[in-house]
């Protein structure tokens, strides 16, 4: 599905496929040095941020010195969408650009904004995020890392899971306790930037089932960082306000990979399905039922941009997260169960998967892809946190 938009849209699409065209990264160039995690930068990724960056597509709602151009809500959809459809990425460090970067921009000191952020936004500095421990999941206000106050520094030590890139990050956003003793357990948290070449820091990779030579996720130890007080964020033991207003950078067009992703992986399973021979009734009906799931993901993310544009509240992009991840399980299972070990030759699945495949390394089979696929039910919050989050603040129930 293509929306045509009024006549001023439409000449801000033109001009950015245009661009595109022009500037993109060639796929050889992408195959040569592929990201080995979402915190890695090859040369050409750093060189392609830069581009987008001065020419004022990196982030286009922001203004000219932000690498934007004032982009309305509408163009900043339309802008998403073709970015999606085209495969490419805006960045090998999604985390740092989409969550990271942002945040410094709303509520770190001049400093931050311009050693920090900048350098993020131009691919010069790689950041990752440290959220998740082994006790506190879904449930951050349980983390339990510390950061204690001495002198002019807070000398940090706990351990974080699940950190995205942190074996090729420059940089954490770690979210840590600095006041124990505070009457309820989201009062006391703070977030610091941390160097991840401090002394007393170790990564330990994690393989899984999808990544088993090029590990994604980390465990990292802190025992005993120094980390200098300029490097708090924000004020002091307001990190829960900052998470919320972390995820919500990521979650705002989130859909229109979903969306994109679930239009691309359908139209590649059928002409699979069909190589392989006739396709029976069951299988016919749920590429149907895939095929309205991906219609109905598109039709409610405009519904919910809409109402963005109009400053109303959008509750719908509570549901979209939920129903475009599961979607995009159930298809990875029909896939699987249908073509089995077949790749998914498709690079706008790029959302949705490793970075070194998406990005320059081999494509997923159709089985890997459905293990992998558990995976966007937790990252971002998990499936189970946003039914919660649904059924209060959207339907009204009780908690």
């Amino acid at each position: 599905m293509k929306l045509r938009f009024g006549e001023e849209t439409e000449r801000f699409r033109a001009e950015f496929l245009a661009w595109l065209e022009a500037n993109r990264p060639s796929p050889e160039e992408m195959r040569a040095e592929p990201a080995l995690s979402s915190a890695h930068i090859p040369g050409w990724a750093s060189r392609w941020a830069k581009r987008l960056f001065d020419a004022g597509w990196l982030i286009p709602g922001f203004p000219p010195e932000l690498g934007g151009r004032n982009a309305g809500t509408i163009e900043q959809m339309v802008y998403q969408e073709e970015f999606a459809r085209s495969g490419i990425p805006r960045t090998t460090n999604p985390q740092g650009l989409s969550i990271i970067a942002p945040t410094l921009l709303d509520v770190g000191t001049e400093a931050q904004k311009r050693d920090l952020a900048l350098p993020i936004m131009r691919g010069d500095l790689a950041a990752c995020l440290g959220m998740s421990e082994p006790e506190a999941g879904s449930d951050l206000a349980s983390l339990q890392t510390r950061a204690v106050d001495d002198g002019d520094d807070f000398v940090v030590l706990g351990r974080k899971i699940w950190t995205s890139g942190a074996h090729h990050a420059d940089i954490c956003f770690c979210f840590v306790r600095t006041d124990p003793d505070a009457p309820k357990k989201h009062k006391g948290i703070s977030v610091l930037i941390i160097p991840m070449d401090s002394e007393g820091i170790s990564c330990r990779p994690l393989p899984s089932l999808t990544s088993e030579d090029d590990a994604d996720f980390n465990e990292v130890l802190f025992e005993d960082v120094r980390v200098p007080k300029a490097n708090l964020v924000g004020e002091l033991n307001t990190g829960w306000s900052l998470a919320t207003r972390s995820l919500a950078h990521e979650r705002g067009m989130l859909w229109i990979g979903y969306a994109s992703a679930l239009d691309a992986s359908i139209e590649a399973l059928l002409a699979q399905v069909k190589q392989a021979g006739p396709v029976d009734p069951s299988q016919a009906d749920e590429l149907v039922s895939l095929y309205m799931d991906a219609q109905a993901v598109r039709c409610m993310g405009y519904q919910g941009v809409s109402k963005l544009a109009d400053g109303k509240p959008s509750p719908e992009h509570s549901i979209l997260k939920l129903v475009g991840s599961e979607s995009i399980r159930r298809l990875s299972r029909v896939g699987m169960e249908s073509v089995g070990e077949q790749t998914v030759d498709i690079s706008v699945a790029a959302p949705l998967e490793r970075v070194s495949q998406a990005w320059g390394g081999p494509p997923m089979s159709w089985a890997i892809r459905y293990f992998f696929s558990f995976s966007g039910t937790i990252a971002g919050g998990t499936s189970e946190i946003q039914r919660n989050i649904v059924a209060e603040r959207v339907l009204g129930l009780p908690r």
